[in-house]
């Protein structure tokens, strides 16, 4: 049958599909609109299903609140000309105040929402059928307290939202949540920091201890003997310094010994205690810059994040955060 162009228009605005793929569906179809939709759907999974193996690392990120609960949401694409795109980021807005209006609170239910008449995993579908890039939700995340605040950086690449134990601290709230976009913690403070994130720091922290003591004793040796340790740091510098005449041959010799020999003695002879006593103080280094409470509060230099929370209010107190980022 004939295929008209009020039908092309019709199938086209209701997918965002191309005129000539909306053509072929409807011819395929014989005009029936629904079996078309459908077919252009079949071809979105199809498609899908060819770049699941692709890298989604652009995308939209979002954050919006409303009263005591306050939403997330990524969703990915593979080129920053879609990530920008004015369709694709009202695509991302309709799946968040969606989500919002309903106080959604995980992925999978955002996946399995209504929109528009179709869940939300179809209408990703779609949207990969219409733009053929490699499209998913890949975070959707929320937060309830008394007040949540949230802030989008410029860009739609990151963004967060956090929660207040008390309302009427606007301000405080706007700013604490550009400070968890800008200095990405961990946690609020080290109590709240996984353990399996503090054991990691600070076994990382007693080898980076352990090197750099041993490192220490092996350079005293090298300059007792004349070797600027500089020079002998690895065998390419210790061949390139020999050629510009730094270094003589007896000399590499010599220094290839005393690393070895008291590299073996020092590690050793390493005291636990002053190992485990250094590596405690960078576990703490850490969580200051690493914890929301104790970073340094970007708007103010010298002031730590939960004094100048203190300054509005002693009593006022950011119970969560949430924080997302492309590529992160």
């Amino acid at each position: 049958m004939a295929i008209t162009a009020s039908q092309v228009n019709e199938l086209r605005k209701l997918t965002g599909v191309g005129m000539m793929d909306c053509k072929k569906a409807l011819v395929e179809c014989d005009g029936d609109m629904e079996k078309a939709i459908e077919l252009l759907r079949q071809k979105g999974q199809k498609m899908a299903a060819k770049r699941a193996d692709r890298d989604a690392n652009e995308g939209c990120v979002l954050a919006k609140t409303m009263g005591n609960y306050g939403a997330l949401i990524m969703v990915s694409c593979e080129t920053d000309f879609v990530a920008t795109n004015a369709g694709f980021v009202d695509f991302t807005n309709s799946i968040i105040d969606t989500a919002m209006a309903q106080h959604l609170t995980s992925k999978e239910d955002v996946l399995n929402m209504d929109l528009n008449g179709v869940k939300v995993a179809d209408a990703i579908t779609d949207q990969i059928a219409k733009i053929g890039e490699k499209i998913e939700l890949a975070h959707f995340e929320a937060l309830e307290s008394e007040k949540v605040y949230a802030y989008v950086h410029p860009g739609n690449r990151m963004a967060a939202i956090v929660g207040l134990n008390k309302d009427g601290y606007d301000q405080v709230g706007h700013d604490i949540a550009m400070q968890v976009v800008a200095m990405r913690p961990v946690a609020i403070d080290a109590d709240s920091v996984p353990q399996e994130i503090k054991d990691t720091e600070f076994r990382v922290a007693v080898e980076k201890t352990k090197e750099e003591l041993v490192g220490k004793a092996v350079d005293a040796a090298l300059r007792k003997e004349g070797i600027n340790p500089a020079h002998v740091d690895s065998e390419e510098h210790m061949a390139s310094n020999m050629g510009k005449g730094w270094i003589t041959e007896e000399q590499v010799n010599k220094a290839r010994e005393i690393k070895e020999k008291v590299a073996a003695e020092k590690a050793a002879t390493l005291d636990e205690k002053q190992i485990n006593n250094i590596a405690n103080g960078r576990l703490n280094k850490y969580f200051q810059e690493n914890t929301l409470m104790e970073q340094e509060y970007i708007m103010e230099a010298k002031v730590k994040v939960k004094d100048f929370i203190s300054k509005a209010d002693k009593d006022l107190r950011c119970t969560g955060f949430k924080r997302l980022e492309l590529g992160a």
